[in-house]
């Protein structure tokens, strides 16, 4: 039992130390040594778990993708109305961008995977699909106009999310995300709210504050 613990404890630190190294010097420049060296590890000891580069890469993907539901889950379980639950999923992945190194890698090497032959579609779909859901429920519950289309507004807001956490990333290192996600929320929302609805655009968008303190949880040792 010790010995399973050290081994997963060994993996767990090669995989932030990967992360640290992906987010520094990208797929292409990184190396074995330089991992090993992030992780405080031997090179042998990185081999008995990670045949290569690219099994790395691979691993700390799946980290990002399990840190992601992860946080996901605790915004889902806390059943608020399906608008709201959507604006906090937008800010719970924000705070992770801005806190999480294996997410910000993950995001990296998204950009570069066809440097390692690498499916990275999933996450997205996933994504995709629950804020789909979500969409037509808040349909159903009167907050969102019926004339929206569910498919067309999750693939937007996910392309959004995408394209401001990006544009943050290079102008400001993402220090003023949540700022920029809040900021996409509000101009999304005057245009998707029901008339009826009697909800306030503010103070939904005001909600990515909400969501960056109840997934704490949900951010590890490799913030």
């Amino acid at each position: 039992m010790v010995l399973q613990d050290r081994a997963k404890a060994t993996r767990g630190a090669i995989i932030v130390g990967a992360a640290q190294v992906f987010e520094q010097h990208g797929f292409g420049t990184a190396s074995i040594s330089l991992v090993a060296e992030a992780a405080q590890v031997t090179k042998g000891a990185l081999y008995f778990h990670f045949k290569s580069k690219d099994e790395l890469a691979k691993a700390v993907l799946e980290e990002q993708h399990a840190i992601a539901l992860a946080a996901g889950e605790i915004i889902l379980a806390e059943k608020a109305p399906a608008l709201e639950t959507m604006i906090q999923l937008c800010g719970a992945f924000g705070a992770l961008l801005a806190e999480d190194l294996v997410m910000r890698a993950g995001i990296r090497l998204t950009l570069e995977a066809s440097a390692f032959n690498q499916d990275v579609r999933k996450p997205y779909e996933d994504w995709i699909a629950t804020m789909g859901h979500l969409a037509g429920q808040a349909i159903e519950e009167g907050h969102i106009k019926p004339s929206v289309d569910p498919a067309t507004l999750s693939r937007y807001i996910v392309a959004s999310f995408t394209g401001v956490q990006m544009v943050s990333n290079v102008l400001t290192g993402r220090e003023d995300v949540m700022m920029r996600i809040q900021q996409m929320w509000e101009i999304l929302l005057s245009g998707i709210i029901h008339s009826a609805s009697g909800l306030d655009p503010d103070r939904l968008a005001a909600l990515i504050a909400r969501s960056h303190e109840s997934i704490r949880p949900a951010l590890g040792a490799s913030a």
